[in-house]
């Protein structure tokens, strides 16, 4: 573990500081195999020894670093989390995963996070001085009632550490950032482990960033790689202008309530 997390971080952080990068994101469970039996093997109090390394991270390159999400320890339960550090290394936000990836598939996949994991309870964002930002992790993604909160409390950008497989991949993955981006006219980015066949979760890759018109603007193949986009908070604001959803909304009809703060 002390070299996939700590030695790893070290070397992605020079081509942060030489692509000059303003916000990364990892994938979920980048400290980890990703599976119900090796959540508690290397799950991690926070602060801990790999959320301590992406604080130094964040602090050395300059740059809001979305720590992907990794198995956490608190109280005797087991979260899937991520953790977000601003340019001056202090912990901004931490976001549990809030729905559990419990599926069965029959003949392709079956997976119940549930059996070791508990789910967050909270809606986490936060302020850069580029955008604002809402935070999913994987199967959150699926719930589109989440999405449209984080509109609703004025983010513009989404980012969703996930692990699809492949299964999912294929038939959702990137329909589904698609489809948040359009609903609620913001900005999509996913980060995905690469893909490994010998694991015995294997991941569908694909790394995507979406704009809010429904347009893919970057997306990795199934390799180990760094994929940037741009944010243009101006080419939003022209698309909520030309489609304005927002204003025409039928509030006196529906709308999506919270039940927490």
């Amino acid at each position: 573990m002390e070299f996939t997390c700590t030695c790893y971080l070290i070397l992605v952080s020079y081509w942060f500081l030489l692509l000059r990068m303003k916000a990364v994101d990892f994938c979920e469970c980048f400290n980890s195999p990703y599976g119900t039996k090796y959540f508690p093997e290397y799950a991690e109090k926070i602060p801990g020894e790999s959320t301590q390394k992406l604080s130094e991270v964040a602090k050395e390159c300059n740059i809001y670093l979305i720590g992907g999400s990794i198995p956490e320890e608190d109280s005797g339960k087991l979260y899937n989390t991520c953790a977000v550090f601003g340019p001056d290394g202090t912990l901004l936000v931490k976001h549990r995963k809030i729905h559990l990836f419990d599926i069965d598939v029959p003949g392709k996949i079956t997976f119940q996070e549930s059996k070791t994991l508990s789910p967050g309870d909270s809606f986490s964002t936060f302020d850069t001085p580029y955008c604002k930002v809402g935070l999913g992790i994987c199967y959150d993604m699926r719930f589109a009632e989440l999405a449209q909160i984080y509109a609703q409390r004025g983010c513009q950008l989404l980012v969703y550490p996930g692990a699809f497989n492949l299964t999912t991949g294929p038939a959702h993955w990137e329909l589904l950032q698609r489809g948040r981006a359009v609903d609620n006219q913001v900005y999509v980015a996913t980060a995905s482990p690469a893909r490994d066949d010998s694991a015995s979760y294997v991941a569908w890759g694909h790394s995507t960033v979406v704009n809010p018109w429904g347009e893919v603007l970057a997306k990795a193949g199934t390799e180990e790689m760094i994929l940037f986009s741009d944010i243009d908070l101006k080419k939003l604001a022209e698309i909520r202008e030309q489609i304005p959803i927002f204003k025409q909304k039928r509030s006196d009809l529906y709308a999506v309530e919270t039940k927490k703060p």
